[in-house]
């Protein structure tokens, strides 16, 4: 076969290691192998790229993608998909895998539906907000990324007694929030999930502050974790938990951090690069045995999908994907509800 491998939407870390897993696996068993660069929109363009060895050597350390990515209006227009589909005709391709999140996952869904080639989606979004993927790709990264910020931050903190907010990304979507928080020995995790009002999320702070700087006490810092998920302005958050603070211990300074775009970069974590690997050699079994419409999902949930060669990744077709990838964004996913179980149950337990 002649395959094409399509990065879109926001980059993950651990993309290039699936590209050269890909690369690698399809050129050992006879198949060409061949890049789209910068996603839906330079597919349109008719950019490409040979993914010789040399183009392929040593990225897999690599943050970003090799390719580059792009969000492509085009492709949710009248007559998009259809030039979409024919450019990969001109190109050859008799296969497409594409790497990204939900919008990306959802433009493949629309391509496989014409039956024109065989697509295979491999999910890759630092949110992890990708139905049935378990962990997706640059997840782990992005994770440790925001631990460590949180650690560099909760140095000076101590150093000085103070209280901090740490934004972090994930849309509508409060995993990073959650398990760096957790990781990190956050005081409080804010995330949209909970849906609660300003005024609720206040008084959880309160509480949580009255027992951190509580007379005799010798806390030195105190950190609350915000998903980008929740609904209230960093800077309005910071005034009112100022306030808070300055009634329960006055001289302790209340400071925030966005840490922003920086959760999407530096190199892949080892977890990250064998994700990547395995759902990428996983992507050439599949094209071979004439499988379309499906992403490959790293763990998902038990029962979920066909079973692969592999017994961490499994089979389940883009449309469901799709379909489990809205429960989680509003919320009535056994999944959120699990994790917000979960949760409950571990702030029960954390230390004021």
């Amino acid at each position: 076969m002649r395959i094409a491998i399509l990065t879109s939407g926001g980059d993950a870390p651990g993309m290039n290691a699936a590209i050269r897993a890909i690369a690698v696996v399809g050129k050992s068993r006879g198949h060409e192998v061949f890049g789209i660069r910068d996603g839906y929109s330079g597919l349109l363009a008719g950019h490409w790229m040979d993914l010789d060895a040399d183009a392929t050597e040593g990225i897999t350390r690599q943050g970003g993608t090799i390719l580059g990515s792009s969000r492509c209006a085009e492709m949710t227009q009248p007559g998009g998909p259809e030039r979409v589909l024919a450019r990969l005709a001109e190109l050859g391709a008799e296969g497409l895998v594409v790497i990204g999140g939900n919008g990306s996952l959802t433009g493949a869904h629309v391509l496989a539906s014409k039956r024109q080639l065989k697509i295979v989606g491999l999910p890759a979004s630092i949110d992890n907000d990708v139905g049935h993927a378990g962990l997706a790709i640059g997840v782990d990264t992005a994770v440790n990324t925001i631990v460590d910020a949180c650690d560099r931050i909760s140095d000076t903190a101590r150093a000085h007694r103070r209280c901090f907010i740490v934004e972090v990304m994930g849309r509508n979507c409060g995993f990073l929030a959650m398990r760096a928080g957790i990781a990190a020995e956050a005081d409080a995790i804010l995330y949209g999930e909970a849906s609660l009002d300003e005024a609720h999320v206040l008084a959880r702070l309160e509480r949580m502050l009255a027992r951190c700087f509580a007379p005799g006490r010798h806390k030195k810092r105190a950190l609350i974790v915000k998903s980008e998920g929740l609904p209230i302005p960093i800077m309005k958050l910071r005034g009112a938990v100022q306030e808070i603070v300055t009634r329960l211990a006055p001289g302790v300074d209340v400071r925030e951090t966005v840490l922003g775009h920086v959760v999407r970069g530096g190199d892949p974590t080892a977890l990250d690069r064998t994700i990547a690997q395995r759902l990428g050699f996983a992507s050439i079994i599949a094209l071979e045995k004439g499988l379309s419409d499906v992403m490959l999902g790293w763990e998902p949930p038990f029962g979920v999908g066909r079973e692969t060669m592999d017994p961490s990744v499994r089979i389940i077709p883009l449309e469901e994907v799709l379909a489990e990838t809205s429960r989680l964004l509003d919320g009535s996913s056994p999944v959120i509800k699990r994790r917000m179980e979960l949760l409950a149950q571990v702030e029960e337990i954390l230390p004021g």
